[in-house]
C-alpha cells in the first residue's frame, strides 16, 4: 500500500527509534532508524528550501517546513535517501513508502503528495 510518514509519522514506519519516549513502538516497514527533535524544539522551527530526488533521478527544489523534525540516522538495504538537510537524512523512499522529516502541507509545496498520488494511481 503507498504510504507516506510526515514527521511523527517517519517515525511511525521505522523499523528503529533511536530515543523513544517511554512506551513509544513503530510499525516496523521502513528499514530506517530515527532520531527525535533533532532539529531543536518547536522555536526552532523553520522553513526550509531543500532539493528532492524524484523517482525519474531529477532534482527538484521543494519548499518545506520542520517543526520539531526527525532525523534518518541508518537508511538500511533498498531504501533510497531522497532529501537531506544540513547533512543530515530528512527523506527517504523504498518501494511504495515515502519518509520525510519535514511538513510539505505547511508550506503548499505538492511536489512530495504528487509522488504518493503517482504510486496510489
Amino acid at each position: 500500500m503507498p504510504t507516506l510518514g510526515t514527521c511523527a509519522g517517519l517515525i511511525m514506519l521505522s523499523t528503529v527509534i533511536d530515543d523513544p519516549a517511554p512506551g513509544q513502538q513503530s510499525l516496523g516497514v521502513l528499514d530506517v532508524s530515527v532520531g527525535r527533535n533533532a532539529f531543536g524544539s518547536q522555536v526552532d522551527s523553520a522553513q526550509v528550501h531543500l532539493p528532492w530526488l524524484t523517482p525519474s533521478g531529477e532534482e527538484v527544489v521543494i519548499d518545506t517546513a520542520f517543526i520539531r523534525a526527525p532525523i534518518v540516522t541508518r537508511a538500511g538495504e533498498g531504501v533510497q535517501v531522497v532529501a537531506h538537510h544540513e547533512g543530515k537524512i530528512v527523506g527517504v523512499r523504498a518501494g511504495n513508502i515515502i519518509g520525510i522529516s519535514f511538513h510539505p502541507e505547511v508550506t503548499g509545496d505538492t511536489t512530495v503528495h504528487e509522488e504518493l498520488l503517482s504510486l496510489i494511481r
